[in-house]
């Protein structure tokens, strides 16, 4: 018995199984922990593009390269960036001092997250590893939307063949012919004239 459990204890610390907990209540700490996972996970597919969906928010709609998504609070606005990310485009941000928060975000992919007070409201921006969700919430939904637009934005996957066919431009352009199926016929023969010829 005292094996099984050693055994069991190496293993244990062999493999190294670490649990880090995310703090819901600070962004910086949401943002970090997030982001810094290789998430492969998926469970919605686009054209040229997959990503997935944290429990608790559902799919609504897409229109182009445009979903809707709802938490059953608020409304999540995703765009894929699929020209930026085939062009491999750098971002630009300049962190706003008069903003509720903003912070350019580095490293393996680049992006940014900015919340700023709209009324009573407050519009979230968060782009990151070329998608961008666009939420207006209000100030106690701001962590819980960080949350899931960073699970959403960290998993975005791009299969690189569509969209190459996608932005191809010759693979779009017609080539035109002219067909004549209906040419008139200089000599036209009516069905009378030739029935009569054939009784004849």
């Amino acid at each position: 018995m005292k094996k099984i459990a050693l055994i069991i204890l190496s293993i244990l610390l062999i493999t190294g199984c670490t649990i880090v907990r995310i703090d819901t209540k600070s962004i910086d700490n949401i943002l970090n922990v997030v982001l810094s996972k290789d998430n492969k996970l998926y469970n919605r597919i686009g054209k040229g593009y997959k990503y997935y969906i944290p429990k608790g928010v559902t799919y609504v709609d897409t229109i182009d390269l445009n979903d809707k998504l709802y938490d059953g609070d608020n409304y999540y606005y995703l765009y894929i960036d699929a020209v930026s990310y085939f062009y491999k485009t750098k971002t630009t941000y300049n962190q706003k001092a008069n903003s509720y928060y903003s912070k350019k975000l580095e490293g393996k992919k680049e992006g940014y997250l900015e919340i700023n007070e709209v009324k009573d409201k407050y519009k979230i921006e968060f782009f990151y590893n070329y998608a961008k969700i666009e939420a207006l919430v209000d100030k106690d939904s701001i962590e819980s939307t960080v949350l899931n637009a960073s699970y959403i934005l960290s998993t975005v996957k791009f299969n690189d063949n569509v969209i190459k066919i996608m932005l191809d431009d010759e693979y779009f352009t017609n080539k035109e012919e002219k067909y004549t199926l209906f040419n008139k016929k200089d000599n036209v023969d009516s069905f009378l004239e030739y029935s009569n010829k054939n009784n004849k």
